[in-house]
């Protein structure tokens, strides 16, 4: 069935950029309709047509579409930043556990800027414990870990930080560049801006959200062997 979403606009995108050269108050509320028609309800949409294959991935997912759940905030927090912007230039949506339900878990999301977007499964808050677990799993099944990582990576890359010297010598160069990373987050980045107009979206991000699932769904499997470990050691 046809969903919600049919796409962003270059109204939308000509306010991102817009707004970087404006960003005050008074042109924000002069163009709100703009945001809200261009930007938020779109948004919006595109989480409503997602939530449905989002909640097969994970039944705890906070799908609702608001402001603060899963659709980014326009104000930004300048109290620890040298930027003193008001407004961001970009948005995002994401997909991940509440923290009642989860305080540290992988988050699925997807962001656009004027001319650029991008989407995939980020784990920077990975703490080192978690990352020690996750290394253990894959010296105790690398071939295992190598065929899902062959799955995923033609359509991604691994970011994060990596440590100055191989924790293991001589590993296998396609599982030291994930046995090395501090954190890590997988990303499509994307400069042609067409998909963005149709609902053509919509089957890109679910067929490369799923793609990713079983990398989720090890992660959080290590998360619950985490929250174990500080179980018992309390």
């Amino acid at each position: 069935m046809m969903g919600a979403f049919t796409g962003f606009t270059q109204a939308g995108l000509t306010f991102l950029q817009e707004l970087r050269q404006n960003n005050d108050k008074e042109w924000f509320e002069e163009h709100r309709d703009i945001y809200q028609q261009h930007l938020l309800e779109p948004m919006r949409k595109l989480v409503e047509d997602l939530s449905q294959d989002m909640v097969v991935i994970d039944d705890l997912f906070e799908v609702r579409p608001a402001i603060g759940k899963t659709i980014s905030r326009m104000h930004r927090d300048t109290r620890f930043s040298n930027d003193k912007s008001i407004y961001r230039c970009n948005l995002w949506l994401t997909f991940k556990r509440s923290r009642k339900n989860w305080t540290d878990a992988p988050t699925y999301f997807f962001e656009f800027g004027q001319d650029w977007w991008r989407y995939g499964l980020g784990y920077y808050s990975a703490s080192k414990t978690t990352m020690d677990l996750f290394r253990q799993q894959l010296l105790h099944k690398p071939e295992e870990f190598l065929q899902m990582a062959k799955c995923i990576e033609p359509n991604f890359t691994i970011e994060g930080d990596s440590y100055k010297r191989p924790l293991v010598k001589e590993q296998d160069p396609a599982l030291a560049a994930w046995y090395n990373k501090k954190s890590f987050a997988l990303i499509s980045s994307h400069m042609d801006m067409e998909p963005l107009f149709s609902n053509e979206l919509v089957g890109i991000l679910s067929k490369d959200f799923h793609r990713i699932a079983p990398l989720y769904h090890m992660l959080m499997k290590i998360e619950g062997m985490k929250k174990n470990q500080l179980a018992l050691g309390e």
